[in-house]
């Protein structure tokens, strides 16, 4: 069949949702065209994630197999409509022009600076500053933002835009705080998110992991960052008319929270709870051991020879878990490995890739490294333990227990 062998095994898998749509059988599908139901609606996993895709009315079989699938969701049922009473061709031609992507070709967890600067004139794109600094850096990141950015880049407050009831540092803030901080930014349900910060790869992944939890699956990390964009010889600005909207946002979610009124909202949230994790479901898998609990931290940290940087906080891991250091699935110029690079990492780590895995580090930010990777691996379903070691470890022995290096439970 030469549809087959036109695209990879994940659109067969894609095409044979389609063809139960149809009631057709894989082998038959190329033979009589079926009318899909009106707006069909089917949930198909595919490289960045799950999403739900629609197939207009008078869509035929074979037509719904020419669509790339991940683009099915970004062009309305009127377009491919109209495109698909003539060729499977303009079917395919119609979703590239409606997702605005170049080629029509959804990139998967990371890209380039080339190709962002190659959509840097889309409307549908909203670039992201997520830059993020630990405590003990000092540095001011809004400061650094408005000095320097990707032009039409806007600024996302890790620290701000969260939890402000917990005692946690930039805990996962609720749905209605989420979609009044980034309506404040400008980005709607329909917008393609491209998040970087200034080291490479690091507090992006937490803002990346963010959009996840809250439904937006077209979000992608700039692979390197801002330095690899310099290193490419593309431009940066400074204080730009979007500036406005970063402060807009914080401000956002101080009311949210303190229950004032606040404009209505671009962006809709939807929680994905399963990419996330409290104590309470750390504490039941050390019983189910249904997941493996990768952790970020360093090493010396894990084992608990090296004390936390914050006070109060035992040191040590969760037992049973395993250790990576985020650092180890990165590069030394700051981009994410490749996918056999990191399938290895995870091997020699005695992690199994294929199995339930959840992942944890100090404050919940290199944990969404670890998410990140995995997601690269095409693991869309990984879940972060957002309170992580700062909670866990600062709770009692009985609530939390610690091991050390030596395999001992720490009071």
């Amino acid at each position: 069949m030469k549809l087959m062998a036109m695209y990879s095994a994940q659109l067969r898998n894609y095409a044979a949702r389609v063809a139960s749509c149809c009631m057709h059988k894989w082998g038959s599908i190329e033979q009589s065209p079926a009318t899909v139901a009106a707006q069909a609606i089917t949930k198909v996993k595919y490289g960045s994630g799950s999403m739900v895709q629609r197939l207009p009315l008078g869509m035929s079989a074979g037509m719904a197999l020419m669509v790339k699938p991940a683009l099915l969701h970004c062009a309305s049922a009127t377009e491919i409509a109209s495109a698909a009473t003539s060729s499977p061709g303009q079917v395919v031609q119609a979703a590239d022009l409606a997702s605005g992507l170049p080629g029509g070709v959804e990139p998967q967890t990371v890209v380039s600076p080339e190709w962002l600067k190659s959509m840097l004139s889309n409307d549908k794109l909203k670039v992201v500053d997520a830059s993020w600094y630990m405590p003990n850096e000092k540095r001011d990141t809004f400061q650094e933002y408005k000095d320097k950015h990707i032009p039409g880049a806007v600024f996302f407050d890790v620290d701000a835009i969260s939890d402000l009831t917990s005692h946690l540092p930039h805990m996962l803030p609720s749905e209605a705080a989420f979609e009044a901080a980034v309506s404040a930014l400008g980005i709607q349900n329909d917008s393609l998110v491209v998040v970087y910060d200034t080291k490479g790869i690091f507090s992006v992944a937490r803002v990346w992991w963010m959009f996840r939890v809250f439904g937006h699956e077209k979000v992608w990390v700039l692979n390197g960052g801002l330095p690899k964009w310099q290193d490419a010889g593309f431009p940066v600005v400074s204080h730009e008319s979007q500036l406005e909207s970063s402060v807009e946002a914080v401000a956002a979610v101080k009311k949210v929270y303190s229950g004032q009124q606040i404009p209505e909202v671009k962006f809709k949230a939807t929680l994905q709870p399963h990419l996330v994790w409290s104590a309470d479901q750390v504490r039941n898998n050390l019983q189910e051991k249904k997941y493996q609990l990768v952790d970020a931290r360093g090493k010396a940290r894990f084992d608990g020879t090296a004390p936390e940087p914050r006070k109060g906080i035992r040191g040590g891991h969760v037992p049973g878990s395993n250790c990576i250091p985020f650092t180890e699935v990165l590069s030394k110029s700051g981009t994410l490995l490749t996918p056999e690079e990191l399938r290895e990492k995870f091997s020699d780590a005695g992690v199994v890739a294929e199995d339930p895995i959840v992942t944890s580090c100090g404050t919940g930010v290199t944990a969404c490294i670890l998410a990140l990777a995995l997601h690269r691996l095409g693991k869309d379903d990984v879940p972060v333990y957002d309170g992580s070691w700062t909670e866990w470890g600062s709770l009692s022995a009985t609530d939390a227990p610690v091991e050390t290096n030596v395999g001992a439970t720490s009071a």
